[in-house]
């Protein structure tokens, strides 16, 4: 049950932020800019936490619960990157289309990358 709590906290603070950085009025435009940088912020936590923490310090299960499951879990989405990168196709918005999923795995391997040299 501690472990489900940690997921839990840790998933709600993390969607709760996702929730609030999707609603500010920076980067308004058909460029999927808020969820990318989500994406990008869980992935550059998750690869600290999981490369770099594990190789350097002991991190307990219920850190790893709290932040890499839950709040990485429920910051990152790719559920709405997926239908974002529909819509802008579906919208012909095609360099787009095919620059937001480009840069986003593009990115997110680089920072996972730059981590495990670390």
């Amino acid at each position: 049950m501690k472990d489900f709590m940690m997921v839990l906290f840790g998933g709600a603070v993390g969607s709760g932020l996702r929730w609030w950085i999707g609603t500010r009025a920076w980067f308004e435009g058909s460029f999927p800019v808020k969820t990318l940088l989500v994406n990008l912020v869980a992935t550059g936590i998750l690869g600290f936490l999981l490369v770099y923490l594990n190789r350097y310090q002991t991190i307990g299960k219920e850190l790893r619960l709290l932040i890499g499951v839950g709040f990485c879990g429920g910051l990152s989405t790719f559920s709405t990157f997926s239908l974002e990168s529909f819509e802008l196709m579906r919208s012909g918005n095609w360099g787009e289309a095919i620059w937001y999923p480009t840069l986003s795995f593009g990115l997110c391997l680089g920072i996972l990358a730059l981590l495990s040299r670390l």
